[in-house]
């Protein structure tokens, strides 16, 4: 058996991009410890010189909605206000807020997943980055490629068949005619 508490493609699940940051919704978190959102957000409010804008925004009107429609939740339910966001530094900050061994446990969790994202990132960075230098390169000589495939592919081309005639024909042996030069 695994050693995680939670699986790292989970919590990745829950990351999203809001103002240029990867960010964790309360609920979202809240779900991970096991605790209310409302617990948690009480925990919170009341150590909030923990937490200044760059570790926890509150979300406006227009990201919220904009957030239903991207994950699907239903409009009938739910929240009397706007959910708040962490980014990776407020996570970590919330687990010595929280103080229990869960919490502990899940902030390591999420730090991971977040490491993890990073170096895909990166990794993405660096092949774009790649594909970009070879398709500069390759570009140069597309003409040339496409003459050469053009080429190859009718060397490749079978040569046709000669095709049946449709229809029935009359194989009869016929008279010769002879043709005369008269004087």
């Amino acid at each position: 058996m695994s050693k995680q508490i939670i699986p790292i493609e989970r919590i990745a699940h829950l990351i999203f991009i809001l103002r240029e940051q990867k960010v964790m919704l309360d609920a979202d978190l809240a779900g991970l410890y096991c605790v209310s959102t409302g617990h948690l957000n009480r925990a919170v409010r009341r150590n909030l010189g923990r937490f200044p804008y760059d570790f926890m925004f509150r979300l406006t009107a227009q990201e919220a909605a904009d957030l239903k429609c991207q994950i699907g939740i239903s409009s009938w339910g739910g929240r009397r206000a706007l959910p708040y966001a962490f980014t990776e530094q407020g996570i970590a900050m919330l687990s010595s807020v929280l103080n229990s061994e869960r919490a502990v446990r899940v902030n390591i969790a999420i730090m991971r997943a977040f490491v993890k994202l990073r170096r895909m990132l990166d990794t993405n960075r660096e092949l774009a980055q790649r594909f970009s230098e070879l398709e500069q390169r390759v570009g140069k000589h597309d003409e040339e490629i496409t003459a050469v495939l053009e080429a190859m592919g009718q060397l490749m081309m079978l040569p046709e068949k000669p095709r049946r005639e449709i229809g029935s024909h009359v194989r009869e042996d016929a008279a010769r005619y002879r043709t005369r030069k008269r004087a």
